[in-house]
Order: C-alpha cells, then sequence, then structure tokens
C-alpha cells in the first residue's frame, strides 16, 4: 500500500488486532450495511467469483477473510463438499456459524479463526483459494500473499474481489465524493464502530490497484494473473494461478 492505513488512529495495537476489533464491533449489521454501502451490486460481483471457482473444478476451497460467510454458504449451496472459511474476526464467524446451521451445511463447511499470515495449513493443500474484500486489511500484504501461494497446490485457482478507485471521468469524481462523504456517514448512522466505514473507504483508495496488484502477484510468484475491472471500476476481480 501506498501507506499504512489502520482502522484506530490513536490506537497503539497493530492493524491486525484492530481490524479484528472492528470487524467484531461491526459483524451484527455488516451484511444489511453492505449491501446498502455497495448498493447491492457485491452480490452480482461474488457470482462472478463463485462461478470462476466452480469452473475450476476444485475439490477443497479456502475462502480467507470469510466474514459473515457468504462465499462459503453460496460454494456449499452449489456442491462443494470442502469448503473452508478463515477470518481473524470471532465476531464475524459468529454470525457465520448462526447462518451455516440454519442451512444445514455444517458437514460441507469449516469455520476457523485464523490469520492470513500464518495460515494452519500445509504447503500445496487447496485446489482454490478466494479472498473477498480483504486483502487490504493484511497488516503484510506480501507475507500475507505468501502464505496464499503456499497452501495452494500446484495449477490452483487464486481469486481476489477487491474494492478499487476507478480512473475515469466522471466515476472517479463520484466515487471519491461517496466514499469521502457518504460512505462514513451512513456508517457512522448505522454502525455503533464510527471508525469503521471511514476505515473501509480509506484503505481501498490506498489499496494497489489493477496492474499495481498484478506486479505484487506476479512478484509472489503467481502466473496467468489477470484483473477485471466491475461496475465502472469500483471493484475488481483478480484471478492467477500456481
Amino acid at each position: 500500500m501506498k501507506k499504512k492505513v489502520t482502522p484506530y488512529k490513536d490506537s497503539e495495537l497493530a492493524k491486525k488486532q484492530q481490524v479484528s476489533r472492528m470487524f467484531d464491533n461491526i459483524s451484527d449489521g455488516y451484511d444489511n450495511l453492505n449491501r446498502v454501502i455497495s448498493l447491492g451490486m457485491d452480490k452480482s460481483w461474488r457470482k462472478k467469483v463463485i462461478k470462476s471457482i466452480l469452473d475450476h473444478q476444485p475439490e477443497n476451497v479456502l475462502d480467507i477473510a470469510t466474514g459473515t460467510g457468504d462465499l462459503v454458504i453460496s460454494l456449499a449451496e452449489k456442491g462443494l463438499d470442502n469448503v473452508v472459511g478463515l477470518d481473524l474476526s470471532n465476531g464475524m464467524l459468529e454470525v457465520a456459524r448462526k447462518k451455516v446451521k440454519q442451512k444445514n451445511l455444517d458437514q460441507q463447511i469449516k469455520l476457523v479463526q485464523g490469520d492470513s499470515e500464518n495460515l494452519p495449513y500445509e504447503d500445496n493443500y487447496f485446489d482454490a483459494i478466494c479472498v473477498a474484500f480483504g486483502v487490504r486489511n493484511f497488516e503484510n500484504l506480501e507475507k500475507g500473499l505468501g502464505e496464499i501461494f503456499r497452501v495452494l497446490k500446484p495449477g490452483g485457482l487464486f481469486i481476489v474481489l477487491e474494492t478499487a478507485v476507478p480512473q475515469k471521468f466522471p466515476f472517479k469524481q463520484g466515487y471519491v465524493f461517496y466514499t469521502k462523504y457518504i460512505l462514513p456517514t451512513i456508517g457512522k448512522i448505522f454502525s455503533k464502530d464510527k471508525s469503521a466505514y471511514g476505515y473501509l473507504s480509506e484503505s481501498a483508495s490506498v489499496f494497489p490497484n489493477g496492474e499495481d496488484f498484478n506486479n505484487i502477484l506476479r512478484k509472489i510468484g503467481f502466473t496467468n494473473v489477470e484483473d477485471k475491472p466491475q461496475s465502472m471500476g469500483v471493484a475488481s476481480i483478480y484471478k492467477s494461478s500456481k
């Protein structure tokens, strides 16, 4: 990233601990608020991620920063029997556990509290790994990507869905106004953590987009790297392999 952005600027905790605390605080209303903030577009982006994973025909999948479990639930409902959702925040995982239990998907989905920079899996373990709106929260981006590379099987798929900053007029100007003024205001009204949605928009603005992120993936060792901007560039889907 261009600079280090943390949820709580006056905190002495490491970014990793701050992120975990932040998501614990906003977990209860995260799903509904996210739909509002993304204007519902995040659902269509996730569907594309799911299709790419299914097309790869994996036997096992790891979803890092799984949050409240939307992706792992969708993958299990599509017939995958071995899906792992990993997240730092136990608060988010508690919401995910309730959703998984309600849908009777306990046998297909395993939810794990863990650190993306120290994955509790052997080398070359997963056929596919995905991260939706999570890589910008890594404390050490390259270390986290290196761990993903380690546990991904040769020939495996790595796919990232992440917010981005549009580059074309007037979408860039509209996006900047929305994320700087509208999004934090919505977050303050509907979330008990007033810092969270300011952090989420600021962290997106400094995250390396497009070819900058592609080059980081290549540096780690990923191949067949490509990115596809979504919805006029407000998000991107990155695909690569090992």
